[in-house]
């Protein structure tokens, strides 16, 4: 019998999300009246990129390590202190996704860089995929020619004058977003080319190829901005097709490369809630050192998984070998070494 190739499960659940996403995008368009046809390559490359993403992400909670995080994770949030857990992970999400604290501990400029990559690429999304898929648009105001409408779902949400701070901030979102990406790439692009150890271990399409694709995005797209603003439009049919093509390359490579991370990243702060969850309802207590190790939860938690991957750790007097902390692994280990040695006559051999 033939090995499936692919997730059946996986496959429903990205098909139906990306089927749900093309009716938003019909209707929030309203009925594609405000969909921008030159966008339509865009929308493709979205499209296939969400299905990836939603395919990779369903297989991944499949997994039963994922998926005891996930469901846990979900149990303590929409229960007991639900105010107290949405205020943790309002926090958590303010400080490892918006801030990117976590990075600080490895040094200030790797975080400075990742902060401007993390920061360019999130108002890059935010104002891109509402764009492609017609949700946001502009339109002169009714009997004038200086007056800009900005409507989100056909709905005005507030009008600004051309030349305006405005406007100028407005139609300049995704420059000051290139310039962010491209700071904190050439930081980390310049780091892995001249770092023995990186360059020791590294890959191109894992590690190099990620920074070069947000670079290329980056350039071409201010190029366009100084096309048609200093140039006259000069070589702007080109530098849209270049662009377009960096564009659908990073789209079609977030589900396979490195940047899937970026959608895992918000499952740590779950993470987070079950960790300090743990903390509360007591600590395992390693029956060989005698000390605190992890929490009771992650313990009894893993004996489950470990179940579900068919390994049974369980003893004949119905401990667990995984009630030991690392130390006393590692203790009883040696314990069972020097018992056979001693039992075969040989301690050096």
């Amino acid at each position: 019998m033939k090995n499936k190739t692919f997730n059946t499960k996986a496959l429903l659940v990205a098909t139906l999300v990306s089927v749900l996403m093309i009716v938003f995008v019909f209707l929030g368009s309203r009925q594609l009246q405000n969909f921008d046809a030159a966008l339509v390559t865009y929308l493709f490359g979205t499209i296939f990129a969400f299905f990836g993403i939603v395919y990779r992400y369903t297989v991944w909670l499949q997994r039963p390590p994922t998926w005891m995080y996930f469901k846990r994770s979900l149990k303590f949030l929409f229960t007991g202190k639900v105010f107290s857990h949405l205020w943790f992970l309002g926090k958590e999400s303010v400080q490892n996704i918006a801030i990117q604290k976590f990075i600080y501990p490895r040094g200030k400029y790797r975080w400075i860089a990742h902060f401007c990559i993390a920061i360019g690429c999130l108002s890059a999304f935010a104002i891109t995929f509402p764009l492609t898929f017609g949700w946001i648009h502009f339109t002169l105001a009714p009997n004038s020619i200086s007056v800009y409408e900005a409507h989100f779902f056909g709905f005005k949400v507030m009008d600004f004058e051309l030349g305006s701070i405005m406007a100028f901030l407005t139609f300049h979102a995704l420059n000051w977003s290139s310039y962010l990406v491209i700071i904190g790439s050439v930081y980390y692009l310049r780091r892995r080319l001249t770092n023995p150890g990186l360059i020791a271990t590294q890959t191109f399409e894992g590690d190099l190829l990620p920074l070069i694709l947000l670079i290329a995005i980056s350039v071409t797209g201010l190029c366009l901005t100084y096309s048609y603003q200093f140039m006259k439009g000069f070589a702007f049919d080109f530098l849209a097709v270049i662009h377009a093509v960096t564009v659908i390359m990073f789209l079609i490579w977030i589900p396979f490369g490195k940047f899937f991370h970026i959608i895992q990243r918000p499952a740590q702060i779950g993470a987070h809630i079950y960790k300090q969850e743990g903390i509360k309802k007591g600590m395992a207590v390693c029956p060989h050192t005698g000390e605190e190790f992890a929490t009771k939860l992650h313990i009894d938690d893993l004996k489950i998984v470990t179940k579900q991957l068919g390994f049974d750790f369980t003893h004949e007097d119905g401990t667990s070998h995984l009630d030991l902390s690392p130390e006393g692994k590692r203790s009883r280990l040696a314990q069972a070494h020097l018992k056979a040695r001693v039992g075969g006559g040989n301690l050096f051999g």
